[in-house]
């Protein structure tokens, strides 16, 4: 009895634990790699691509075959044995096991292989670019949970603000300093925060749910991300110009990697269509035996038997088999043309892809500069807004205010602290990218 009970509170306690288990932003992101659906479908084309190439070195090897039948026959038949023709009835029966290897065909095998390999490079490029975009997916949810998680506790920190100034308002009502009016202004104002919590909380858990659903976790209303104090990421990659990051990002960003390989195996298609062209040469050797019911010795008169006959009648085969294309249709040379038209489009998306990135990451690096300023200045008005309304409370508290001019300083500065909270999230993530086009990864936030 005691040690189920100990055992039932040991389970209770891991439920628990899992249950309040807070996920950092590399937990979030190595969670959804091992188990986001698109990344699983991106490593099923990589294992087919490993399997064309286990395909493509099949192709050197010699094949072997094996071949058997066995029939009975009526009437005027050909014994397989004598090759005459019968008028009775027998079995007969014909085995052979041959095997054949190519001997030349252009290459094509070698250049076969060759596009194999350069298949599983571009696949797992298209594995690597798909966690990255899931990486990055995940990181801007998360700093969304933090940002709407911080505007829940600027706007509860607001609304105490509010019930404070509502007792102290109520006093000076009271005492016949100020008008009852003023008191139902700042009732009205307190009802209006209680709703915007309400908003705010629905929309943390919101983007709670929506991260869980990346993760693909079921247990939404549990879910919750790691209390840290995030503070801003460093700023040193603003240093950089914006061609340096572009450089380093045509290196690092699996954009540009899977547009070269797709011309790469572009012009490798165009060799393979040319190795058409070429005669094929291949080699075979076989060995073949028969038997047939009605075999007789014709010195002796007797039935030859099944052994004796497989000896008697085998036999080998080997040879040489020449193919030379001579005319078929233009089939060869519009494949051909195909292959050139397509290594030319290819080479128009690497350069476009090129300049994408280019433009992406110039445009990342000023959105991030401008953030920055955006914060800078949100900060530098939150703190004259704060000193603000610090003297329009003094004023009011001591009756020198109405309760208008009181709100408007109040909502002004209350404005200003969610711009805080705004503009410092939306800073951390534009820098955040300006780190993934150079190559740093984007799982560190302190």
């Amino acid at each position: 009895m005691k040690k189920s009970i100990i055992i039932t509170l040991l389970l209770f306690g891991v439920i628990g634990q899992a249950q309040n288990k807070k996920w950092t932003l590399l937990e979030c992101v190595n969670y959804a790699l091992e188990n986001n659906i698109s990344i699983k479908q991106s490593e099923l084309d990589l294992d087919l691509a490993d399997i064309a190439k286990k395909d493509a070195i099949g192709n050197f090897l010699p094949n072997l075959n094996a071949n058997g039948d066995f029939g009975s026959n009526t009437g005027a038949n050909i014994n397989p044995a004598t090759n005459q023709f019968e008028n009775n009835t027998f079995e007969s029966a014909n085995g052979s096991i041959s095997s054949g290897i190519n001997i030349f065909n252009g290459l094509l095998n070698w250049k076969t292989l060759q596009r194999a390999k350069l298949n599983q490079i571009a696949s797992q490029y298209s594995l690597d670019k798909m966690k990255d975009d899931t990486s990055l997916f995940v990181a801007n949810s998360f700093l969304q949970i933090l940002s709407n998680r911080e505007q829940l506790r600027v706007l509860k920190g607001q609304n105490e603000v509010t019930k404070e100034n509502i007792r102290n308002t109520q006093e000076l009502v009271d005492a016949g300093v100020l008008p009852q009016g003023d008191l139902l202004e700042i009732q009205a104002t307190n009802a209006t925060q209680e709703q915007q919590i309400i908003t705010a909380e629905n929309t943390l858990f919101i983007s709670k749910l929506g991260l869980a659903q990346t993760l693909q976790l079921k247990d939404y209303l549990n879910f919750d991300i790691a209390d840290d104090d995030y503070t801003l990421v460093s700023a040193d990659i603003l240093d950089k110009t914006p061609s340096e990051i572009a450089d380093k990002a045509k290196v690092e960003v699996n954009d540009v990697l899977i547009a070269q390989a797709n011309l790469d195996l572009a012009e490798k298609d165009l060799q393979i269509n040319r190795a058409s062209y070429y005669p094929t040469l291949s080699g075979f050797v076989q060995y073949r035996t028969r038997w047939a019911s009605t075999q007789f010795d014709p010195l002796t008169g007797e039935e030859i038997g099944f052994i004796d006959q497989l000896q008697i009648f085998d036999g080998t085969a080997v040879g040489l088999q020449l193919s030379v294309p001579i005319f078929n249709g233009f089939n060869v040379r519009n494949n051909v043309q195909r292959s050139k038209v397509a290594i030319e489009r290819q080479k128009f998306q690497l350069e476009q892809t090129e300049l994408d990135l280019e433009s992406t990451v110039y445009q990342a690096y000023n959105d991030a500069k401008n953030s920055k300023k955006s914060y800078e200045a949100a900060l530098k008005t939150e703190e004259a807004r704060r000193l603000a309304f610090e003297y329009a409370k003094e004023r009011y508290d001591v009756g020198l205010s109405n309760s208008f001019d009181f709100n408007q300083s109040r909502t002004a500065y209350e404005n200003s602290q969610s711009d805080v909270v705004r503009t410092k999230y939306d800073y951390i993530f534009r820098l955040k990218i300006l780190e993934f086009y150079f190559g740093l990864p984007i799982t560190n936030l302190n």
